[in-house]
């Protein structure tokens, strides 16, 4: 790889200042700006003689190969990623390669012929969140770190704890207490992390992250980390090769802290500019309507002042955050992109996650906003807003096994807006209609009823 102090810096995103990668951590401009316009950018100086074509077959040779690196989905492309030296110093447990589906049900469901999902549920801890760590965690093995640190609602946490593990650094959780799915943090848990209950939420928790770890030394792996974008964003790459480079009419992302809509969107600019395509895809973000600071922001006509969402509430807890890192990043991604913002209630993210099922394909409820958000779109959208012939892609962030209870609650009439992580059946708020359950049933231990059971099911 070429070195990077020639080829990588940092950059704020309002464009008033540069800083070079050096062995101190620096996660946002020194300079003051406001909330989220502070956050820093690796910009790299790519080499003029890189050609598209050339890389294009490069890359898909790279997957029929057994090197670790080539194996994975986020440094096959490593001409991308030009802020390593040694490639000794990558972490990687093989990450992204994941499955690009074409949906039949979902697409009935919201009315569109050619919907599409990436699965990012497929990476090793089971969410979009692993090529993202591959990159920070390098990054950390890179300035020789022994500690690393996030605040999560579940997912970041356990990947962070597994990468950390693979590189030797110990990972450090800070999670809302009682806020977090079981499956979600038995994989923290596992692998080894020292894990902090905080009471508060995931806001609470950030905060606190910021302020005690640069204090004792601990990085930072949160989305507000630049590196972690820069893995993340290899799903672009990886989502046109899938698309044999023809660029989708939108893509449709769940909204949390932002930082995926932010890595998407930074994916694109780049292989605009080293041409490996002409256009982008419109970049739709589709939020919890308890947990929904980017959305308001934009409903108010000021969107650049963060519509902060206080006590934010939503069974998605992968994106149960009322005030976002990435704010910004993802803003500015819609408007270059004319994308679109939405949110979406309880009930609807309910429904589109059975929908989903439907298609064969298991995903976390924060996954499911994407077709709650695509049917509230094209019901409500003008010609303007929402071509029904567009060629849409939707992002599915996590394995349907990182909420276990969620879907069995669902399907078994149990399920209520008001229920925690700790007993997701209880009944402290509105019931959610199990429009689309399928109770499992309790019979006999009786061959002729089972038999007529099946056959009248068979019939219909």
């Amino acid at each position: 790889m070429s070195t990077v102090a020639n080829l990588a810096r940092l950059e704020c995103i309002s464009g008033d200042a540069a800083y070079p990668i050096g062995p101190d951590p620096i996660y946002q401009c020194k300079n003051p700006h406001e909330l989220g316009a502070n956050l820093l950018d690796v910009i790299y100086d790519f080499p003029k003689k890189l050609d598209p074509e050339k890389l294009k077959v490069i890359w898909r040779k790279r997957r029929m190969l057994d090197n670790p690196l080539d194996a994975s989905g986020v440094w096959r492309f490593r001409e991308l990623l030009p802020f390593v030296d040694e490639e000794s110093s990558i972490v990687t447990l093989g990450e992204g390669n994941t499955r690009f589906l074409q949906s039949f049900e979902s697409a009935k469901y919201v009315s569109l012929p050619r919907l599409y999902f990436k699965h990012q549920g497929d990476n090793p801890t089971g969410s979009f969140k692993d090529p993202g760590m591959s990159g920070a965690i390098t990054q950390a093995k890179i300035l020789g770190v022994k500690a690393v640190a996030c605040a999560s609602t579940g997912n970041t946490s356990a990947s962070m704890a597994a990468y950390a593990k693979r590189a030797g650094i110990l990972p450090i959780v800070f999670i809302p207490e009682g806020q977090i799915s079981y499956g979600k943090l038995s994989q923290a848990l596992d692998f080894g992390a020292l894990t902090l209950q905080i009471e508060g939420d995931f806001d609470k928790a950030m905060e606190l992250v910021m302020q005690i770890m640069p204090e004792i030394g601990v990085y930072i792996v949160n989305s507000i980390n630049p590196f972690r974008i820069e893995g993340q964003k290899t799903i672009v790459a990886e989502l046109l090769e899938q698309m044999e480079w023809q660029v989708p009419d939108r893509i449709v992302v769940p909204g949390g802290n932002l930082g995926h809509a932010s890595s998407i969107w930074k994916g694109l600019r780049e292989l605009k500019t080293l041409g490996f395509i002409k256009k982008y895809p419109k970049i739709t973000v589709v939020q919890a309507r308890g947990a929904d600071p980017l959305y308001r922001g934009v409903i108010s006509g000021n969107p650049d002042n963060m519509a902060i969402v206080e006590d934010a509430r939503t069974l998605a807890t992968a994106i149960k955050i009322g005030k976002p890192v990435s704010y910004r990043k993802a803003l500015d991604g819609v408007r270059a992109t004319n994308g679109w913002v939405t949110e979406v209630s309880e009930q609807q993210i309910a429904d589109a996650k059975a929908i989903i099922g439907r298609d064969g394909i298991g995903a976390e409820p924060a996954s499911a906003v994407t077709v709650a958000g695509l049917k509230r779109i094209v019901e409500e959208g003008t010609d303007e807003v929402f071509d029904r012939e567009e060629r849409v892609v939707a992002i599915l962030t996590g394995n349907m096994l990182k909420d276990p209870d969620y879907p069995v609650a669902y399907h078994s009439g149990k399920l209520h807006e008001g229920s925690t992580t700790k007993s997701i059946v209880s009944k402290d708020g509105p019931k959610i209609k199990s429009t689309f359950g399928n109770k499992p049933m309790r019979v006999p231990a009786d061959p002729n009823v089972i038999k007529n059971i099946i056959l009248q099911k068979i019939a219909v």
